[in-house]
């Protein structure tokens, strides 16, 4: 019984010392919050406000809203081919009265205007891939385009458009609907990559090409590629498809969903119709930090950033204990922070909304291109090469020891190597990088393996290596651009 008596004893002057201990202790800080990062949208506002204001004082027309002005690179530095006619839309019962497409050249057309490649930009590309005498600044595939690099300016005429639906020269959401003479806006057609293509074959049937050495593309570009090969197989001497997909994925969907979705949320967004008011920035700014995210790879934060916080305010007491921020501590967290801030002024909402969304509708397996009613050009395919929902036996003998057939083919892969038989007689490079997490390796093989199983021969497929993600295709110019290079020739 003692024991607990001496414990008792012990335990009094302890409680009785608690209120005087506490009454040491620093009072927790009553000053309201500061969030630098909540604060710069609020400030990023007001200028647009600003901005406004001042154009409005000095400009009576109508047009000079905060709407930032979507023309970069500069509209003198591109061409543009204004097309007069209707252009047939996947999913509208309406065509698309005229459009404008927006490219930019480099090369020299060759008299039988025969050596012309077609390249093909991801979501949010412009046409300036490579500087021009036009346009000096460096382009999105600079380091791939010139003379003796991957697309060899001594050798072909490249081609690259800003696709419809985009905002930077070509016809989309922000440009004029003739009927309103108001913004397209949201009233503008859904897309469909089919429809992007549609519009180039246009613009190449105006510039008198009947056929492309070769249809190039990444990402978006890659679905591009091949669309551009399936409506027109005569018409394309060779395809390449890097980090791309012939079947959009539920997992890219979910990623491009989320932007869409944050973006949407904003109330500037105003169901589309911000053209003459604030332009939903906040929502942008956060879609491309979510798009950021799937555009490189875990590995590659781990060697850059590693767990490393931005250095401390130089007012700071250096021997105290550092306070995490609830705003961007960590500089990977700054990083995605400056890339939103960065692109949320540059690019156009509805743009990405619309573009984004006919990525996720791209699916070429038979099935899907039947309920579209889409059929490829046949002046010269024989009936064997149309998509047919037969049930022979697919050609197979095309893979190698290197790529064997699919050990556990998804369910999905006959019907697609159906889709793709107008596809059988081209060649085609597919590259795939396996650190990208938005189309994964898996993507590229089904794209290798239903080619062969629909009776091409000339697939060539290489996976690479590397921490860059699905950006790979603009950074390593050694083996994207060797492989596309030696392909070529």
């Amino acid at each position: 019984m003692s024991a607990p008596a001496r414990f008792l004893t012990l335990s009094r002057p302890i409680l009785r010392n608690a209120p005087t201990r506490l009454s040491r202790l620093r009072p927790l800080s009553t000053r309201s919050p500061h969030f630098p990062c909540v604060e710069a949208h609020a400030t990023r506002e007001s200028k647009l406000k600003e901005n406004s204001r001042l154009s409005s004082s000095s400009s009576s027309q109508s047009e000079s809203g905060p709407e930032p002005t979507y023309a970069r690179p500069n509209p003198a530095s591109y061409k543009i081919y204004h097309h007069p006619h209707p252009l047939p839309m996947t999913y509208s019962p309406e065509p698309l009265p005229s459009f404008d497409i927006a490219y930019e050249t480099w090369g020299t057309l060759s008299p039988n205007r025969d050596n012309v490649i077609l390249l093909h930009t991801g979501l949010s590309a412009s046409s300036h891939a490579a500087s021009t005498s036009a346009n000096s600044s460096d382009g999105w595939w600079q380091k791939f385009i010139g003379p003796g690099k991957a697309l060899d300016t001594n050798q072909f005429y490249v081609i690259c458009t800003n696709v419809i639906g985009g905002c930077y020269g070509s016809t989309g959401p922000s440009s004029i609907n003739p009927t309103t003479g108001r913004p397209y806006a949201t009233t503008f057609p859904i897309l469909s990559i089919f429809d992007m293509v549609r519009a180039q074959w246009c613009l190449l049937d105006h510039l008198k090409i009947n056929k492309l050495y070769a249809s190039v593309g990444c990402s978006m570009g890659a679905m591009s590629s091949l669309a551009t090969a399936w409506l027109h197989p005569d018409r394309v001497g060779k395809i390449v498809s890097i980090s791309g997909t012939a079947r959009s994925t539920p997992s890219s969907v979910a990623m491009r969903f989320a932007q869409r979705s944050v973006l949407m949320a904003d109330p500037n967004w105003n169901n589309g119709f911000y053209y003459d008011a604030l332009p939903p920035h906040t929502g942008m700014k956060l879609a491309r930090q979510i798009a950021t995210i799937t555009y490189r790879s875990g590995p590659e934060w781990d060697q850059r950033f590693g767990r490393q916080v931005r250095p401390r305010p130089a007012s700071e007491d250096s021997s105290t204990t550092r306070i995490p921020a609830l705003c961007p501590d960590f500089l990977i967290e700054t990083y995605l922070d400056h890339q939103g801030e960065q692109f949320c002024l540059k690019y156009d909402a509805n743009s990405l909304i619309y573009i984004s969304k006919a990525m996720d509708l791209f699916d070429m397996t038979l099935p899907a291109l039947q309920e579209l009613k889409l059929t490829p050009s046949t002046s010269s395919l024989s009936d064997a090469d149309l998509p047919s929902n037969s049930s022979h036996s697919f050609h197979k003998t095309s893979h190698s020891k290197s790529h064997p057939p699919p050990l556990n083919p998804p369910p999905h892969l006959l019907d697609l190597a159906k889709g793709l038989q107008p596809l059988a007689h081209i060649p085609t490079l597919v590259l795939g990088v396996q650190s990208d997490i938005l189309f994964t390796v898996e993507q590229q093989r089904e794209v290798a393996d239903a080619l062969r199983m629909a009776g091409n021969d000339s697939v060539s497929y290489y996976e690479l290596g590397g921490v860059w993600g699905h950006d790979t295709f603009l950074i390593d110019v050694i083996n994207v651009g060797g492989a596309i290079r030696g392909f070529l020739s």
